[in-house]
């Protein structure tokens, strides 16, 4: 898919990798919205990037997500871009700590939950433009999981493989479905710190937005390109090796 001349809408935009995508989308001519949680942080995207639209919405919940669909489409009857970024990251031991439901609940519903239905609800309007393209960005972790971010990996490997899926039912429209598979970036997902021995995180949104614009459906970077590459049993290896601290 080509960067430039679109309208784009991308889910937890305000920060991170999302803000990074909104900003060389931005950069390459197209017309970018953004969406988040908190509206001071999208308030900061936008003083950072005076041409962004924003938008606050919680896409965890359903009745948020039909709301930004209908509105996204009403404002911006051009919108041919949906980037499924927002996600968050929980570092948790399901075995050992008791915890409210609820916290893992968000966690599905934001990582999978909300691509799933905004997919949904958004293809009828994307089929229409001449050209299109759905962007999931999924993790390394979701071909070789991490112990520590149970929930996470498998929210991540269920979003690659209905990317895949929505890919083939696709494939005949004029709508690209591409998956970005990014390793750990220097970030605050998870939280504050986690992340900073991760990938630059302008090199990576760099590298793999030129891939993108040249064409590849399914791109990751650094670490993350030799997890997607790897046989089974080289990602088995791994994930015993990666694993064997935390046990």
């Amino acid at each position: 898919m080509k960067l430039a001349g679109n309208t784009v809408l991308v889910t937890g935009g305000a920060s991170g990798i999302g803000l990074a995508l909104a900003e060389r989308f931005l950069k390459a001519g197209s017309t970018v919205i953004v969406c988040g949680r908190r509206e001071d942080k999208l308030k900061e995207a936008r003083q950072k990037h005076p041409g962004l639209h924003t938008r606050v919405c919680d896409v965890a919940q359903e009745a948020e997500r039909l709301t930004l669909a209908e509105w996204a489409t009403k404002e911006f009857p051009g919108l041919n871009v949906l980037v499924n970024n927002a996600g968050i990251q929980r570092r948790v031991n399901l075995v050992d700590e008791q915890e409210a439901w609820g916290k893992t609940q968000q966690e599905i519903a934001i990582n999978l939950e909300a691509p799933i239905h905004l997919c949904s609800l958004f293809v009828p309007h994307l089929r229409e433009q001449p050209t299109a393209a759905i962007v999931n960005v999924t993790s390394g972790l979701a071909f070789t999981p991490a112990v520590f971010a149970p929930v996470y990996c498998a929210t991540k490997a269920a979003l690659h493989s209905f990317t895949m899926s929505l890919r083939y039912l696709l494939s005949k429209t004029s709508v690209e479905v591409v998956e970005i598979v990014p390793p750990a970036v220097n970030t605050a997902l998870g939280g504050t710190g986690l992340h900073t021995f991760g990938a630059p995180l302008d090199e990576f949104a760099d590298s793999v937005m030129g891939r993108m614009d040249s064409g590849e459906l399914e791109v990751g970077f650094g670490t993350s390109e030799v997890r997607r590459n790897a046989s089974r049993e080289e990602n088995d290896a791994f994930f015993q090796e990666m694993n064997s601290r935390w046990a």
